[in-house]
C-alpha cells in the first residue's frame, strides 16, 4: 500500500520536498521540515523558489524542527507518519564521527514518537558513512557512523538499502549542512530503508499444565528454550516453511513408497522411556533437558496472564508413545509410571517413538511409516547447530531376503528428493552449488546425509549434515523383518533450499518473516533485517578444583541468558597460576540478533548477568 502521510527533515533548500511532491499522487500529504527560520533561508533564491512551488501544491512546511525533538513538533493527532525522510544528515563544519553518531542515535529515537506501526525510516548517506557491507569500499566500523546500531537505539531494524539516485528526483540539489555552498558528494551514496524491530524484551518462561487422568501437572519451559515449545509450525493451519518442505518430502517419498502417517505426542519422555535411545545415540540423553512435574491444583480459567498453556490431549499421546512398556496394554499402569516420576526430559530425537511405532498390531511391512515433530538437545553455540528443530523419521521395515533392494530404493529416491528441492531456487543459469551425498559410517551399515553448500558465503562453506539413515536388526514382533529409519532435520534442510542463513529466523515472532512464504511454493528469502552488528565481549574465570567444567552447560547458559543472540563463542586460552595451580580460562562471547534491534546497553546487560548465572551454576569464580 502507498504511504499516505510523509515526513521529511533537515531539507536544506527543500528541492528534495519539491521535486518529490510533484512525483505524488494528490492523496498522499506530505510535511517538508527544516531546522533553520524563514528569515535564514529567504537569503537563499533556491530555497525561495522551492518554497514558493510547494505552497503552491499545499504542501505543508514547518520551520525550525529539530529532527531529534519530532515529538515536540507535532501534536499526537498530527504523527503517524507512513514514512520519515533524511537525506545527508551532518552536524556541520568538521564534526566527527562520534557527533553524527549522536545526531542519529538521537533521530532514531525521535522517529519512534511519530512514525506509524509499518512505517519506513529513509536515511541517505554518503559513501562509506553507513558502515555496513553495502558501502563500497566499506569503511572500518570504528570510523563509520555506524548506522544499523545507532537506529537500534529507537528500536529500528535495517530492511533495505540501494543506491541513492539524484535523477530518481528531478529537481533535486543536494546541498551542504545548513544548504552551503559546498554541497556533500553524492557519488555512491546509499539509502538506508529501516523498520521498526519487535521490542527486546525479556523473555519469561512459559508454564505449561497438563491433565493426567483427574490430576493436572506443571512443568516450566527451559530458560534456553523460551519461545519455542508449542508453537505449531507443523500443524494444518501453517505456512511456515518447516511445513512446506516436509509436505514436499513426505509426498515425493509418496510416489515410490505406500505411506502410513502417524500423530507425534507431545515431546516428554519419562527416564525410565528413554532407555529405547541409548541403542541409538549414546550422546542424546547426555544433551537432554531434563524438567521436573509438579502436581498443579490451580483453577485454569483463573491463569490470565498468557504465560501458561494447557495440553488437554497430553494424556492419550503421551501414554500412548511414551509411557507404555512394550507389551503393556493397560492404561493405568501407564498412569501408574507418570504419578511416580518426577523427572522427564523433552524428547531429544524421534527414534524414542522407534520400538513403539515398529512393535505396534498395525505396523505394515513395505510402507513408509512418517513421524514428524520437534525434538530438543543441548548443543555448542555454532552457526548450523540448534537447541530445537523438527525432525521428520521415515521407518521402513521389509523381508531381509529383500533389504538390498529396498535399501537402495529407499536411498535412490531419498537423495533424488533432496536434490530436486536444493535446486528449486536456484537462478537461471546458476551454477548447482549444493550436492546431496550419503556418507557410509565405520560401522559399515549407516549412513549420514551430507550437504555441500556456498550459499551463506566463504566462512560458512562447510558440509552440513542434513539428516541419517541407520538400520535394525530383526525385532520381538517382525522375525523375519529388517528395518530402515531415516531422520531429517527440516530446519536446516529448509535454510538451505530458501537461503535463509541463520536458523533463529525460522523461529521469529515477526509476522513478516512469514510473508516470504507462500503455501506450496519455494522462492528464495529475502531478509527484513540486513548487516545487524555485532558485540564483542570476553569472560575469564576462574575453575573449581572439585567440580569438572561443563562447556556444553556453559554455552547452554550463554544462549539462555542472552535470548539466543550469542552468536559465537570461542575460547581464547588457559591460565594455571604458577603458585596456587589454580587453571583460569578465557572465552570471547559475541552478541548479534537476526530479527530484532540490540544495543550495545542490552548486551552489557546480558553479559553481567551472564557472569552472575555460571558462578551460581556452574561454581566458577569470574575475574
Amino acid at each position: 500500500m502507498a504511504p499516505r502521510r510523509l515526513l521529511l527533515v533537515g531539507e536544506g533548500n527543500f528541492s528534495f520536498a519539491a521535486a518529490l511532491s510533484e512525483t505524488l499522487n494528490a492523496s498522499t500529504r506530505v510535511t517538508a521540515t527544516c531546522l533553520q527560520s524563514p528569515a535564514e533561508l529567504a537569503r537563499d533564491p533556491v530555497a525561495r523558489e522551492n518554497l514558493q512551488r510547494l505552497r503552491e501544491r499545499g504542501t505543508e512546511v514547518r520551520f525550525g524542527v529539530d529532527c531529534t525533538q519530532l515529538a515536540d513538533a507535532f501534536e499526537p493527532h498530527h504523527r503517524e507518519f507512513d514514512r520519515i525522510y533524511f537525506n545527508f544528515p551532518h552536524c556541520g563544519r568538521k564534526a566527527g564521527v562520534a557527533k553524527n553518531r549522536e545526531l542519529l542515535a538521537k533521530f532514531f529515537q525521535s522517529c519512534k514518537d511519530v512514525l506509524a506501526e509499518e512505517g519506513e525510516v529513509h536515511v541517505a548517506l554518503c559513501r562509506g558513512q553507513g558502515g555496513t557491507p553495502a558501502d563500497k569500499p566499506m569503511r572500518e566500523w570504528h570510523n563509520s557512523w555506524q548506522v544499523v546500531a545507532m537506529a537500534a537505539l529507537g528500536g529500528f531494524i535495517l530492511s533495505d538499502v540501494h543506491p541513492f539516485s539524484c535523477e530518481a528526483v528531478p529537481g533535486y540539489k543536494c546541498t551542504g549542512y545548513r544548504s552551503q555552498d559546498k554541497s556533500f558528494h553524492v557519488e555512491d551514496a546509499l539509502n538506508h530503508i529501516f523498520t521498526r524491530s519487535l521490542p527486546f524484551e525479556g523473555s519469561q518462561p512459559r508454564i505449561f499444565r497438563i491433565k493426567l487422568g483427574d490430576r493436572w501437572f506443571s512443568f516450566p519451559e527451559p530458560d534456553a528454550l523460551v519461545g519455542k515449545l508449542n508453537r505449531g509450525f507443523l500443524e494444518a493451519p501453517s505456512c511456515h516453511p518447516i511445513k512446506t518442505i516436509n509436505e514436499k518430502l513426505i509426498a515425493e517419498l509418496g510416489k515410490a513408497f505406500p505411506l502410513k502417517r502417524l500423530k507425534c505426542s507431545f515431546p516428554l519422555l519419562p527416564e525410565r522411556s528413554t532407555s529405547v535411545l541409548t541403542s541409538w545415540n549414546c550422546d542424546s540423553l547426555s544433551a537432554a533437558f531434563w524438567i521436573s512435574l509438579c502436581e498443579d491444583n490451580s483453577n485454569s480459567e483463573s491463569l490470565t496472564d498468557g504465560t501458561t498453556q494447557d495440553m488437554e490431549d497430553f494424556l492419550v499421546l503421551f501414554s500412548e508413545f511414551s509411557l507404555k512398556d512394550p507389551g503393556r496394554d493397560s492404561r493405568e499402569e501407564a498412569h501408574e509410571g507418570i504419578y511416580g516420576q518426577t523427572k522427564v526430559c523433552l524428547r531429544p530425537s524421534l527414534l524414542a517413538h522407534a520400538q513403539t511405532v515398529i512393535q505396534a498390531p498395525d505396523f505394515l511391512p513395505g510402507s513408509l511409516h512418517v513421524l514428524s515433530g520437534p525434538v530438543f538437545q543441548k548443543c555448542p553455540i555454532l552457526p548450523f547447530t540448534m537447541p530445537a528443530f523438527h525432525e521428520t523419521l521415515f521407518i521402513l521395515g521389509f523381508n531381509k531376503n529383500l533389504r538390498d533392494d529396498y535399501f537402495q530404493s529407499l536411498l535412490d529416491h531419498l537423495k533424488g528428493t533432496l536434490d530436486s528441492l536444493l535446486t528449486q531456487t536456484l537462478l537461471e543459469g546458476s551454477k548447482l552449488s549444493r550436492s546431496v551425498e550419503f556418507i557410509f559410517q565405520s560401522n559399515e551399515k549407516d549412513y549420514i546425509i551430507k550437504v555441500k553448500s556456498h550459499n551463506f558465503g566463504s566462512d560458512c562453506a562447510k558440509d552440513l549434515i542434513i539428516g541419517s539413515v541407520t538400520t535394525s536388526a530383526t525385532s520381538i514382533i517382525h522375525k523375519d523383518q529388517c528395518f530402515m529409519f531415516v531422520s531429517m532435520n527440516l530446519d536446516l534442510l529448509a535454510m538451505l533450499v530458501w537461503g535463509i542463513s541463520d536458523w533463529r529466523m525460522l523461529w521469529t515472532f515477526d509476522h513478516r518473516f512469514l510473508k516470504n512464504f507462500v503455501p506450496g511454493k519455494i522462492e528464495p528469502f529475502k531478509s527484513y533485517s540486513l548487516y545487524p552488528p555485532c558485540y564483542v565481549h570476553d569472560i575469564s574465570f576462574w575453575l573449581d578444583e572439585k567440580k569438572e567444567f561443563d562447556e556444553l552447560e556453559f554455552h547452554t547458559v550463554a544462549r539462555a541468558v542472552s535470548q539466543d543472540t550469542v552468536i559465537s563463542i570461542q575460547f581464547l586460552s588457559r591460565f594455571q597460576h604458577p603458585k596456587t595451580q589454580q587453571v583460569s580460562l578465557c572465552y570471547r562471547l559475541t552478541y548479534q540478533t537476526c530479527d530484532k534491534a540490540l544495543t550495545q546497553h542490552q548486551v552489557g546487560s546480558m553479559q553481567s548477568q551472564f557472569r552472575k548465572e555460571i558462578q551460581q551454576r556452574l561454581h566458577v569464580i569470574p575475574r
